[in-house]
């Protein structure tokens, strides 16, 4: 697909920030007094001799005498300040003691009464703690908060007992007796108008009951059209038909020809990851290339000092015939190579980050350097080559999954030169194509009118009928009754974007009347905005329970308008019951 709108995620965890905390609570002095000693509450007095010095009296009485105070007596002081709290002794202060035995005194000099005890620390506690109640008590009632958390009060928190479990039948079955079929009439009735909209420019297409095979409902549907990134439908289809839906492809590395040389081999695993262990790309279950060093530095006890590299499982051009120049590299393709890092990414859990120019040179320098190594050319590895490590791609049926919800390119165009080798043909793009057709035939789909120039799509030379997209889907969308090709298609259904709920459709499906599809329709999208091409062909299960499948192909109309048209066709198939 190229310039596709990128299918958008949905909304992430919720971010949390540590509320600020509370400083200390300023404690009240608790200097033990001197053994055999009693300190009393003091208040603090200019000196008599007019000094700015202050002295510490007893409460007692300023006139009457005290006992001299001495160094190991100085046990209780009084701070100055609004605290009122007893602290160290101020420069230039003496405190005065009540001598052992003394009663202590019970009035002032002026009849006042003694000073109490500071009992400011509960206090201060108590409000140190009321505080922290009711910040926690704020954050537990943020909406975002209770929710995450789960809380009894939160908006979100279920109205009553969670429904029992059922079972999910993941095979289509036949559709329910009580269920009326869909009609021609029916669904001309539902959907002419809407396939009329000037938007759309030239449109055609076919909608076939996969129970029946009957076809509902027909526009020019044995025209041919540019069928853009739907084309990845029939390159899935011959990947699934022709080859193990567990095989996997490898990364090698061998012994050089030369002593501290070793030759890395793409096998075409395009999705071997960059990142550390325990961290996931773009791609799900892809290999890391930290298990390749580490299996190479075992092997050879590090002794490791040149690395080259070996291309030659593919052939002929890297770019296909009718790309645009600016297709490669881009945000959505980079050269057709079978070897390299993330799909080409320079982000590698970003899958619209742009392509690097080189892939594999990229592979090869970032190998090297990991074993401390230096990078050598393009070379082919000795025939029977000693094996120092290997890695290897997620299955056939996942890398089918990935290119068709994310709609990637370079994942197609590696499946593409997949089938060609299990075909004896060229691993190319012409061998690819040849490859491709021969399987579809091979397993009863009609492709004489069929014009293919790479796997993916790009080209706008490529040329499919809505009927030929149809028949495909009718083959994967058949109940389920025990035909070869339909249980092998059946994956290719899985694949298929969901309406506004994932790939290539998440952000569609959202405006006026396609909003009854989302969910109900599954369909590969396709477009190329210079040529004014855009498609979508797919399943959709109506209200009645049955499922159909269509191919919609629109010519000469702008890329959003255009593509609401078509999400408004296929949500009003949902509907209707079309009888």
């Amino acid at each position: 697909m190229r310039s596709q709108a990128p299918a958008q995620s949905p909304p992430q965890s919720l971010q949390f920030h540590s509320e600020p905390q509370a400083g200390p609570v300023p404690q009240p002095d608790r200097t033990i007094p001197a053994a055999g000693r009693q300190a009393w509450p003091v208040r603090i007095e200019p000196r008599p001799d007019g000094t700015s010095e202050q002295q510490a009296v007893s409460t007692a009485s300023a006139a009457s005498p005290a006992p001299p105070a001495s160094a190991a007596s100085t046990a209780s002081t009084a701070e100055s300040g609004e605290s009122g709290q007893a602290g160290p002794p101020a420069a230039g202060t003496s405190v005065e003691e009540i001598p052992p035995g003394a009663t202590p005194p019970t009035g002032g000099s002026e009849g006042e009464d003694p000073v109490p005890r500071p009992r400011r620390r509960p206090l201060v506690i108590a409000a140190v703690l009321v505080a922290v109640l009711l910040v926690v008590g704020g954050t537990l009632a943020v909406p975002d908060v209770s929710n995450r958390l789960g809380l009894p009060w939160a908006p979100n928190a279920p109205k009553g007992d969670p429904p029992a479990p059922q079972d999910v039948a993941l095979a289509l079955g036949e559709p329910p007796e009580s269920a009326p079929s869909p009609t021609p009439s029916g669904v001309a009735a539902a959907i002419d108008d809407l396939a009329s909209d000037p938007a759309l420019g030239t449109l055609i297409g076919s909608v076939v009951d996969p129970a029946t095979g009957t076809a509902l409902w027909e526009r020019n549907a044995a025209q041919a059209l540019p069928p853009a990134s739907t084309t990845k439908l029939l390159t899935s289809a011959a990947a699934l038909l022709a080859l193990d839906h567990d095989m996997r492809f490898p990364t090698r590395v061998v012994e050089g020809s030369e002593p501290g040389t070793v030759v890395l081999v793409g096998g075409g695993d395009v999705t071997l990851s960059s990142l550390p262990r325990g961290e996931e790309s773009i791609f799900p279950g892809a290999a890391h290339l930290d298990d390749l060093v580490d299996q190479v530095r075992e092997a050879t006890g590090g002794d490791v000092s040149r690395v080259e590299l070996d291309l030659s499982a593919f052939t002929g051009p890297t770019e296909g015939r009718g790309w645009a120049s600016e297709d490669v590299p881009s945000t959505y393709m980079v050269q057709t190579q079978p070897a390299m890092l993330d799909g080409g990414r320079t982000d590698p859990t970003n899958g619209h980050s742009m392509g690097r120019a080189d892939p594999a040179g990229h592979l090869a320098e970032v190998f090297a350097q990991r074993l401390g190594a230096e990078v050598g050319g393009e070379t082919t590895a000795p025939e029977g080559a000693k094996v120092l490590g290997e890695v290897w791609s997620p299955p056939v049926d996942e890398l089918v999954r990935v290119s068709l919800v994310e709609s990637d390119n370079l994942l197609s165009e590696v499946l593409a030169r997949q089938v060609a080798i299990a075909e004896g043909k060229q691993p190319s793009f012409e061998g690819g194509v040849e490859a491709m057709l021969e399987v579809l035939s091979r397993h009863g789909i009609d492709v004489g009118g069929v014009r293919l120039n790479d796997g993916s799509g790009l080209s706008p030379l490529n040329e499919i009928s809505p009927t030929t997209l149809t028949q495909l889907l009718v083959l994967a969308a058949s109940p389920d009754n025990g035909n070869e090709v339909t249980v092998k298609l059946r994956p290719m259904l899985v694949g298929l974007p969901v309406a506004g709920g994932s790939g290539t459709l998440t952000a569609r499906y959202d405006h006026d009347t396609a909003t009854q599809g989302r969910g109900w329709v599954r369909a590969k999208t396709g477009s190329i905005p210079a040529e004014r091409v855009h498609t979508l062909a797919g399943v959709v299960l109506t209200e009645d329970e049955r499922v159909l499948v269509f191919a919609l192909m629109s010519n000469g109309g702008e890329a959003e308008p255009a593509r609401a048209a078509l999400d408004r066709i296929a949500a009003q198939l949902r509907g209707c019951g079309c009888r």
